[in-house]
């Protein structure tokens, strides 16, 4: 793919960063939110689909209280986003009502993501108003976030969203034009990456910057974000908030900020759910014909190929699957839970029901619901 091909998406997900709606005091930044929604009213006016991220919420409860930094407590941040998200929602009803745009606000926890259900009610809720033409705008729900379901930053957010509706592009704007070689805050002379198609570990360990004193993300931030799109088929842009018409000259084509191309074809609806929409609850650990049965015969994954569980988990959740080594090959939804497989591990397929006392299913994961990664 090249920058050409981008001006054929049609479902578009944009996230922007604390950075491109406030100030560096914190208030936020009208200017840009006016643009913004200039922008993606004109691109639904051309017919596509468009989906906002927009961060923000703390860093502009920050501003409306006057205070001079981001608080550290975790109560302080959910007190402040809840005045915060008010006063952003607040303007960007304003902004994009002026161009005869509706919109219509999202909050979401990383646990939605986790569970099947709640994941496809999330991709049907978003769906359904795209179909009636509203261009939803989806925060994470700091006010009752606390750490076992943070997302952490609203990059990871933006790639999960992008994945759950199936986008053709997701592009984050950033304080920065893109993924440079090395860290340009400190080497004058560091070079803009305009296409990356393979991340490699010299990329990820010069990029471990964090964002803005208000922002908490940073460019490894966005590096996850890559990592869960590109195996869903999905390109993305990194580039600045600050540049003037932006999305619109992305998607013509214009060299602007960095290229993330999608290194294989997108995967089922269901299988993408299952490597980049929900943390594994446990971990399978399988012996080395399991994991040649998995890779190469695309099977599925038996209770022979079993050598040992770790965790506790229930039928129908995400396990990682790993080999002896420890190294992570694959991801699948258990057929049965962590102490019935504790039962049969090792065991052939027809000795399941004696062992337990009825029999379900063959396979601990059947090949319809694992994902090899």
């Amino acid at each position: 793919m090249d920058r050409s091909d981008l001006r054929n998406c049609r479902r578009i997900v944009v996230k922007v960063g604390t950075s491109t709606v406030t100030h560096p005091t914190g208030k936020l930044n009208l200017l840009r939110m006016e643009r913004l929604a200039r922008a993606l009213s004109d691109l639904h006016n051309q017919g596509k689909d468009v989906i906002l991220i927009s961060s923000g919420a703390v860093g502009a409860g920050v501003g409306r209280m006057g205070l001079r930094e981001r608080p550290s407590t975790l109560p302080m941040k959910q007190a402040l986003a809840a005045v915060g998200q008010a006063s952003l929602m607040q303007m960007y009803e304003k902004f994009f009502g002026e161009y005869g745009q509706n919109v219509g606000q999202v909050l979401l926890t990383r646990d939605a993501f986790d569970d099947r259900h709640r994941y496809l009610n999330v991709r049907n809720t978003l769906c359904g108003l795209l179909e009636l033409g509203v261009v939803p705008i989806i925060n994470e729900n700091d006010t009752v976030a606390v750490d076992e379901i943070k997302f952490g930053d609203n990059d990871t957010l933006s790639a999960l969203v992008a994945v759950a509706v199936q986008a053709d592009l997701l592009i984050i704007l950033s304080d920065i034009d893109g993924l440079y070689d090395r860290n340009p805050k400190e080497h004058p002379d560091a070079t803009r990456l305009s296409v990356v198609a393979d991340i490699s570990d010299e990329i990820r360990a010069n990029s471990t910057g964090r964002g803005s004193s208000f922002a908490s993300g940073g460019m490894y931030t966005k590096l996850a974000a890559a990592d869960i799109v590109l195996p869903a088929g999905i390109p993305m842009v990194i580039a600045s908030g600050g540049e003037d018409r932006i999305t619109r000259r992305i998607l013509e084509g214009e060299e602007l900020g960095t290229l993330f191309v999608p290194y294989q074809t997108g995967r089922h609806a269901r299988k993408q759910w299952i490597t980049s929409g929900a943390r594994p609850q446990g971990v399978l650990v399988i012996d080395d014909g399991a994991v040649e049965a998995l890779t190469e015969g695309g099977g599925s994954l038996l209770p022979s190929g079993v050598i040992a569980v770790r965790g506790e988990f229930s039928r129908g959740q995400i396990v990682s699957i790993q080999e002896i080594k420890g190294d992570e090959i694959a991801r699948g939804l258990s057929n049965y839970d962590s102490s019935e497989i504790l039962a049969i591990l090792g065991h052939q397929s027809e000795e399941i029901a004696d062992l337990l006392g009825d029999k379900d299913f063959d396979e601990v994961v059947h090949r319809d619901n694992l994902a090899v990664l």
